[in-house]
């Protein structure tokens, strides 16, 4: 089971993480949920109904990461519009889309990443250090769609776009900046794909 996760009888998955992954992870986690920021009703935790009605932006976010987290809808990076009416009519749609959906949007991805941390804060230590951490359904699923985000902002960081800058990350040299972040992106990425395994029926 090191380094990747591994099916449990009975649904869930489990995978082996010495002291440094659990605190890369947890680390990473923290670091998307100050990026998502809190949800509309955090000034007002006690109006339920003030949150349910409450819309999102209608503007792309500035920052790379959550652009790369919260695409527009209706735009087509491989494909330019035809014409300027058709570039407003996509702008448009994509900020109506963007005005209902993006704040449940942001509520999913906030509590896979706080399903993470709770996880790996509930974890308990063995005699050689690290952990076993085991996941039921539903909370591998949190970890996939956390381990999913994750890799988009890392990738965003790293400005990959597509499979070939992938490549290109597999040949920098040691002593590149981007090396520490290469390595998490590539590891995240193992795990993400047997996790994935591990929900397939």
């Amino acid at each position: 089971m090191p380094g990747h996760f591994e099916p449990l009888p009975g649904g869930g998955a489990a995978v082996a993480l010495d002291d440094v992954e659990i605190s890369i992870i947890r680390s990473l986690a923290v670091q998307l949920l100050e990026l998502i920021g809190p949800g509309p009703g955090a000034d007002a935790p006690d109006d339920p109904l003030a949150e349910l009605f409450a819309e999102g932006p209608s503007e792309p976010p500035a920052d790379p990461v959550l652009r790369r987290l919260f695409p527009d809808a209706y735009s087509d990076p491989e494909r330019s519009p035809g014409s300027p009416a058709e570039a407003e009519q996509q702008r448009a749609h994509s900020a109506e889309f963007r005005r209902y959906t993006e704040n449940d949007l942001r509520a999913g991805k906030r509590e896979n990443a706080l399903g993470v941390i709770r996880s790996l804060d509930a974890l308990a230590p063995v005699d050689e250090g690290g952990a076993v951490l085991k996941l039921s359904p539903e909370e591998s699923r949190q970890w996939l769609g956390a381990l999913n985000d994750l890799r988009l902002a890392i990738g965003a960081r790293l400005e990959i776009t597509d499979e070939d800058d992938t490549d290109l990350l597999y040949r920098l040299p040691e002593e590149d900046p981007r090396k520490p972040m290469v390595l998490a992106y590539l590891w995240l990425g193992g795990l993400q794909e047997t996790l994935v395994t591990t929900l397939m029926p």
